[in-house]
Formats: C-alpha cells, structure tokens, sequence
C-alpha cells in the first residue's frame, strides 16, 4: 500500500454555505497579532472585517447585560470561524477532544452513540453503536435529542452531559420523523468498549463479517476475523456487513480493502493545498484468495464505510448489496492546539477508483433492499448528508432520479446478501472451467 499523505486523515461523521470566493474589495493584512501588520504574509485577513470584530468584542464586553469572562467570549468567536463552513467542520474544547480521541481509540464512558451537532445545536443521531446503551434502548439512526435529564440542548454543554461514570442514568428527549411527540428514552451509562469487528458462518463456507466502526485495531481485528473463518473450513464467499456504520479513521477503511485486493487504486484526496491530496494503492495479497465478496450498506453507511464500498466495487471486487449510502464525501484532518483544544478541518474531497466523487450522492447499490415492512422501517424522511444544512455540494447532486437511502436493520437484510452471494459463487464456478479451456 502506497501513501502520499503527511498527515493524519480522519474521516468523522454533526451554516450557511461559504462563500465560493472572494468578494471584499478592502485593503487586506497579514495574518497577525497585530492589525496593522503589513501584507508579508500568504494568508490574508481585511483590515476592515478586523475592526469590525474587535468593535463588536469591545461592546459585548462593555455593554453586555452580564459579565462574559474574556476566554469564553474568544472561544465562542472560534467556534463562529467554523460554524459556516460545513457540518463536518467543528471545534473541540480539550474535553471535546479527548472524548473523540478515546472514541477513535474504542474505549470511553457514556451510552454509545455516533452524533452530529446541528445548527440549532439539537443532536442528530448518525448510528447507534452495537450492543451498546444507546442500541439496546431503541435509539435509532436519525433521531434527534433535542434535551438531556429535562434540559433542552441550547441549556447544556452539548454533548458532554452524555458521558458520566458507568451505572449512572441519564434520560434522553428524541424527536423522530414520523412520531408526533417528543419522547423520552432512559439509559444507564456504560464502559462503551467498541468491538467494531465481529464475525460467525452464515453457512458452511459462506463467512460473514460486521464492521460497525474504523478505529485503530479495526484492520487487525478484521484479519483476525477473517483467519478464523478460514480456520473453520475453506471460505467460499464473504459477505462484509457496514449498515450504519459511520466511517472513522480512513486508514483502517483502506488496510481492509487492501486485504481484499491484488492491485488497483484504492482511494484518492483532493484539497486546496498540496498536503491534502494523497493516492492509496493496494498491495498484492487477498486474504480471501479472490473468494467472492458481497457489502452490505445502508443511509447510515458513511464516510470511511464509502471509501471501503466504493473501491471494492470499482475495482469489481464486490457486488453492493442494500439502499444508497449517507454519502459523506469529504476528508477532516484533526489539528491539535497548544492548549489542547483541536480543530476538526474538513481539507479535502475523497474519490473513488472510477474517480467519483460521492459527496451528497452517496453509492447506489447494485441490488436494492428496502425495510422489512413499513410498520418496522425508521421514519426517516431523506437522511443523507444532502439534507445537512451547509453541506459542501456535491458534483452530481440535484441530478433527476435522486433518492435518500433507508436504514436497514435485523437478519433479512443478510439473508438477501448471502443469496446475492451464492450467485456470485456459482457465476465464478461457472466461468472457472471456460477459462481452463
């Protein structure tokens, strides 16, 4: 596997949109601690939107009803710099920060659930973890908490109030598409150790691996996965489960299909600046021996889950099999501060093989599923990442035809990959003796 990258991807799964380019028309400064530096600089900040901040800094500190501590105001004014950006673009205080790192790492306290802030500061519901409080409660994808233990959002320190030692109890108020009231959800807190990899036979020769999310081991764990499936007897087909699965870290997502393939591109990056565009290749080696795969995907299927579906099947490795993907299609990198806050940057765009962009598009699978029955399928109304306010569009988005995709849980959903999968295996067995020919 070959890399380009410098620096540390992370694909993370929550404004207005941001200006596509440059109107203002007044004198510009150096990026400094004074204003009236002169342009040395390669990054530029206008004198004038300068001022304007620091007016308004003043009369907030002098004028305001009540006393606003200087640090809280600053952070606050940071976090605006990010705010119109996208949805994927946030700031994180150091407690923040270390709660997304201990996430990524697999381990933390709280109930187990992937989310993502919205403009009004409500929690949209990405995922719920497996076999955690959250998933065992009935919280689903696309939910929205609107208040914790009576609190509305807009009163808490967003989603901190969420962790808490494990045993203890906290109350959630969802709101979901398609339930005329707002309802409450009790959960008791836990230890969320994530094993984002499991595995067992559907049938004899026929493996099945879940990876719920992409975190530092996950790599290791799906080869560890994989060698014991084959252990059991020769492997003649996989099918690889990322229903809500909402992406992580991106190097994990590339290691498993570089497991999976001999050769070909696995994904490409694109930013503004040189360090954000990076080239993964895979390296020789299946860990199935070319064995079929079938991935199985859903609306909550996202970001690193894409990166993972969309190289399999572009370098026809693997037959999509379930509804369209959330189609988060952009790269964030981590960017640690001195006082050990960080800034989540989206900085690139990523792209698959064929050398597409997924953004608000997402993958269309090449076999449809739809939800059991109406009466079991989550009421979400187009939860996609086209629905976010100040999502970065996307190449193909708008085009006629568009359609979010479903959440799609329980056992059905397996059982139409595994005959897709059986149809792969019976086509390769067919065209095996023709090629000996």
């Amino acid at each position: 596997m070959r890399s380009s990258l410098p620096l540390a991807l992370l694909l993370a799964l929550a404004g207005a949109p941001a200006l596509a380019q440059e109107t203002a028309k007044e004198p510009e400064v150096g990026a400094s601690d004074d204003p009236s530096a002169a342009e040395t600089a390669p990054s530029k900040v206008p004198l004038e939107e300068i001022r304007r901040y620091v007016a308004v800094f003043n009369a907030v500190k002098e004028a305001y009803v009540e006393p606003v501590d200087d640090r809280k105001l600053m952070q606050s004014a940071i976090r605006g710099l990010l705010l119109d950006l996208d949805p994927h673009s946030i700031y994180f205080d150091k407690e923040d920060a270390q709660a997304y790192d201990e996430q990524t790492a697999g381990a933390y306290e709280g109930i187990g659930v992937d989310l993502l802030q919205q403009p009004d500061n409500t929690l949209l519901v990405v995922s719920p973890i497996d076999d955690t409080p959250a998933a065992k409660a009935g919280v689903k994808a696309g939910d929205v908490i609107v208040a914790i233990d009576g609190k509305p959002i807009e009163k808490t320190d967003g989603m901190e109030p969420l962790r808490g030692k494990p045993g203890s109890k906290v109350t959630l108020t969802l709101v979901r598409e398609g339930t005329a009231k707002p309802f409450d959800v009790s959960l008791v807190r836990d230890v969320i150790r994530i094993a984002s990899v499991r595995s067992r036979l559907l049938e004899p020769g026929y493996g099945y691996v879940r990876v719920s999310a992409f975190q530092t081991e996950t790599a290791a764990d799906f080869q560890k996965h994989v060698a014991d499936l084959k252990a059991k007897g020769k492997l003649r087909g996989l099918v690889l489960d990322l229903r809500s699965n909402p992406g992580g870290l991106l190097l994990a997502a590339v290691q498993i299909a570089d497991d999976l393939l001999e050769k070909g591109n696995i994904v490409s990056t694109r930013g503004r600046i040189v360090v954000s565009d990076s080239r993964f290749d895979a390296t020789p080696g299946d860990l199935l021996d070319g064995a079929p795969v079938v991935v199985l995907v859903d609306a909550g299927s996202a970001s690193a889950s894409e990166v993972l579906a969309g190289a399999l099947r572009d370098n026809q490795r693997a037959r999509i099999v379930g509804s369209r993907t959330f189609g988060k299609g952009s790269v964030q990198t981590v960017l640690p501060l001195d006082n050990g806050d960080s800034v989540k940057l989206t900085t690139a765009r990523y792209y698959t093989p064929s050398g597409k962009s997924i953004q608000a598009r997402g993958i269309v699978p090449d076999v449809e599923l739809h939800p059991e029955s109406v009466d079991k399928q989550p009421e979400i109304i187009d939860y996609s990442e086209a629905t976010l306010p100040g999502h970065l569009r996307g190449d193909d988005e708008g085009q006629e035809g568009y359609a979010a995709g479903e959440v799609l849980d329980g056992e059905k959903p397996i059982a139409a990959a595994l005959t897709e999968l059986k149809k792969q295996v019976a086509s390769a067995a067919a065209k095996a003796p023709a090629a000996r020919r």
